[in-house]
């Protein structure tokens, strides 16, 4: 098992960008595929992206493809989202969350451990 935190998360405008971190512990984080999930104001939990234990293979939901970004860096046993052209309807909380498995899914109930989540708001 993992123990996931996130942090990065604030208020920024329309088309700013944002870098969120989870950072990891536990020693297997490197076969973990990692995922971002967000939960919007009295909205269902959204899967944002996921990332494979090699960094290779890589999954975004259609909303965000092309403007975020999922990494991980193994040694440093975080993982990343790079947000770009952020719009307000993406505020929301945003959580870290961990897969045993090396599937990489979108499917937000395939992930075992979830970190506290952060912040993301973003105004008009």
């Amino acid at each position: 098992q993992v123990q996931l935190v996130e942090s990065g998360g604030g208020l920024v405008q329309a088309g700013d960008s944002l870098r969120l971190s989870c950072a990891a512990s536990g020693r297997t984080f490197s076969s973990y595929t990692m995922g971002w999930i967000r939960q919007a104001p009295g909205k269902d939990h959204e899967f944002v992206a996921a990332i494979d234990w090699s960094g290779v293979n890589r999954k975004y939901g259609d909303s965000v493809k092309g403007r975020f970004t999922i990494s991980r860096d193994n040694a440093k046993i975080t993982v990343y989202l790079e947000m770009n052209s952020l719009k307000p309807e993406e505020t929301a909380v945003y959580y870290c969350a961990a897969d045993r498995t090396a599937l990489v899914s979108e499917s937000i109930y395939d992930y075992d451990n979830w970190g506290q989540g952060t912040q993301v708001t973003v105004s008009s």
